[in-house]
């Protein structure tokens, strides 16, 4: 059986200035529970965090294979990635 709702892949700013990449079908609520801290243990600890980036893939499979791709990359080329799409990260800063 597949699942046909929408995932996602999303990248967050953390207070430390490091970045989160995961996945979820609703990047809202998911982000909502990261600053709670109920999210990942990763963020626990790195609040508040703000979302940065997200794109849209058809199933859970496609997303979690995406969070890989995107996680193996340094955090230079995921500076430049954000770059590429537009995004600044440094105007996202929390202070």
């Amino acid at each position: 059986m597949t699942d046909s709702r929408d995932y996602f892949v999303y990248i967050l700013l953390c207070a430390d200035r490091t970045f989160y990449i995961g996945t979820s079908n609703d990047v809202l609520k998911r982000v909502a529970t990261h600053n709670s801290g109920k999210g990942a243990k990763y963020t626990k600890t790195r609040r508040p965090v703000k979302l940065l980036y997200q794109e849209n893939l058809n199933s859970k499979s496609n997303a979690l294979k995406r969070e890989i791709e995107l996680k193996k990359l340094t955090r230079k080329k995921k500076e430049t990635f954000l770059q590429d799409h537009g995004i600044n990260w440094r105007d996202f800063l929390i202070s």
